[in-house]
């Protein structure tokens, strides 16, 4: 593989893509709702924030979207429902085609 980076750029040696790092036990999820459903926002390593579905048919189910420093509750309550809108029904996931 092809360095991306000329001077190395910091990269961690041990990165994987496709896996987040895992939450650390003293980030705080604030719970909210969005039109009918339940939410746990939880903030990341990767400066973006971990949405749980908590109302959901699939326990432990939701997305992640980054970065979200700064951005509002209506902003995050926007990620919500654009989430929402993809959401299969019958399953409860988004589906690929």
């Amino acid at each position: 593989m092809k360095p991306i980076y000329p001077d190395g750029g910091g990269v961690d040696p041990g990165a994987v893509p496709g896996l987040r790092p895992v939450p650390t036990d003293d980030a705080t999820s604030v719970i909210v709702d969005v039109d009918g459903e339940t939410f746990a926002l939880r903030p990341n390593e990767c400066d973006g924030t971990d949405y749980t579905w908590l109302s959901g048919p699939n326990p432990g189910y939701g997305f992640g979207v980054g970065p979200t420093a700064g951005l509002s509750l209506d902003g995050h309550k926007e990620n919500i429902r654009d989430f929402l809108a993809m959401v299969d029904p019958t399953t409860g996931r988004i589906e690929d085609d």
